[in-house]
């Protein structure tokens, strides 16, 4: 695998390492187990942490990478195989933060929403 890609594929374990290990963060298997409600929660509009395009994008990577079709086949060593892992870790660390914010919201969290403001009531 190309270096810049080694280091890109480090960068996105240690931010999934690192989000899974702050202080009071939801372990990964809490944060596996909010998945299915993450995604139903987006999809109804329920929760707008993640939004729909984000989603969506995270569908196209499901696709990709169970797709027979790759921009680099797999039978070229290692570059074949760099191009699907890129994929995975980016979704895995685009899920991995987004539960997290899911599960802060789902316990009541104030201004776990991105882009959301929150005020302090006057007084």
């Amino acid at each position: 695998m190309h270096r810049n890609r080694r280091m890109a594929a480090a960068g996105q374990a240690w931010r999934i390492y690192d989000e899974t290990r702050r202080p009071g963060a939801p372990g990964l298997g809490e944060r596996v187990r909010a998945v299915p409600g993450l995604l139903r929660d987006t999809a109804r509009g329920d929760y707008r942490g993640l939004g729909h395009r984000r989603l969506a994008l995270l569908l196209i990577a499901l696709v990709y990478v169970l797709s027979p079709v790759d921009v680099l086949p797999e039978f070229l060593p290692l570059i074949g195989v760099a191009d699907d892992l890129g994929v995975v870790m980016w979704a895995v660390a685009t899920l991995v933060a987004a539960t997290g914010d899911y599960i802060d919201w789902r316990r009541g969290r104030p201004g776990t929403i991105a882009g959301e403001v929150v005020t302090e009531p006057a007084g």
